[in-house]
């Protein structure tokens, strides 16, 4: 198991910081815990603890933007898309102004917090607000990249980040690219698509798929909005059968995304791996992932379910 995606944003935001002066990062009271405390100890004048107070974090951080900063504002995801959701709608997005919201903690994998803190909703809620841009990365590597990619970009930008650690995907080689999916395995029976910290599962099941096989193509959909519509195209004109694979309610994120784009330009049989429109519960994360079937044993029977209706 590798380094979480809120360990590797920590560091990542450090760097960030060298490159770009006009930083600043606001934290609200968690700074410990989103990891934006390596930052501080860096550059303590660019750093503000905003207080328990998220509403106030998201105004403060449109105010920055508007003075010409570049405001990351770091929460735990549930409080940065639920409490804050007006002010990241019409102070941050509807101006079109160049905040980062970086949350931590999303999902079921928060774990013993218990479903007042699961986020499961909060892709559903971002990528449906206009020039919102919603990143959700599988690994550390790709979580540094994203970081310094949203540095440097000039709009709102959502990234979803998280508590547990994840499996390592990528090398530090690795180079990414906003709006492209990355094809981690060949297959031509059937597709993964995953997304952050199901990515790692989704290149297990497509492993014991082959043992059984068949030939599972494995998609990192790193970029929610916007989603990259050539590639899912591409994967369900060469195998036919989708399985999309999250750690977020099955209505509104990756599945939702994915099967739009399918039932507008190339309708394919698709199944979705992801919590079943419920709320969590507290416990590990591994307890949780298992209960809630988000595992690569799940995303198999997802597979073998979607090809027993290809046939």
């Amino acid at each position: 198991m590798g380094k979480a995606t809120r360990e590797a944003y920590g560091d990542a935001l450090k760097e960030a910081g060298s490159l770009y002066q006009d930083i600043i990062v606001l934290d609200a009271d968690l700074s410990k815990s989103t990891k934006t405390n390596v930052f501080q100890k860096a550059y303590p004048e660019r750093h503000f603890n905003a207080g328990i107070a998220e509403q106030n974090l998201m105004g403060v951080a449109a105010g920055l933007a508007a003075a010409g900063k570049i405001p990351f504002a770091s929460t735990f995801a549930m409080f940065a898309t639920g409490r804050a959701y007006e002010q990241v709608r019409n102070s941050i997005c509807y101006p079109k102004l160049n905040v980062k919201i970086a949350a931590t903690h999303a999902g079921l994998t928060v774990g013993e917090d218990g479903a007042t803190h699961q986020a499961n909703e909060d892709i559903a809620l971002m990528r449906a607000i206009p020039n919102m841009t919603v990143i959700v990365p599988a690994d550390a590597a790709e979580t540094r990249q994203a970081v310094l990619w949203a540095a440097q970009y000039k709009g709102p930008v959502y990234l979803r980040l998280g508590r547990a650690g994840v499996d390592d995907i990528f090398g530090d080689d690795y180079t990414f690219e906003h709006g492209k999916a990355v094809q981690i395995v060949q297959g031509t029976d059937v597709t993964l698509i995953a997304t952050g910290i199901m990515v790692g599962p989704a290149v297990k099941a497509a492993e014991e798929l082959k043992q059984q096989g068949i030939s599972a193509r494995v998609l990192n959909i790193h970029t929610i909005k916007p989603i990259d519509k050539a590639a899912i195209i591409k994967a369900a004109q060469d195998t036919g059968a989708i399985v999309t694979c999250e750690e977020h309610n099955i209505i509104g994120g990756l599945g939702s995304a994915v099967a739009e784009v399918l039932v507008e330009n190339h309708p394919a049989l698709m199944e979705r791996v992801g919590v079943l429109d419920t709320f969590g519960e507290s416990g590990t994360p591994n307890a949780l992932v298992a209960k809630y079937q988000l595992t690569a044993v799940d995303i198999v029977k997802a597979a073998q379910k979607v090809l027993s209706r290809k046939k």
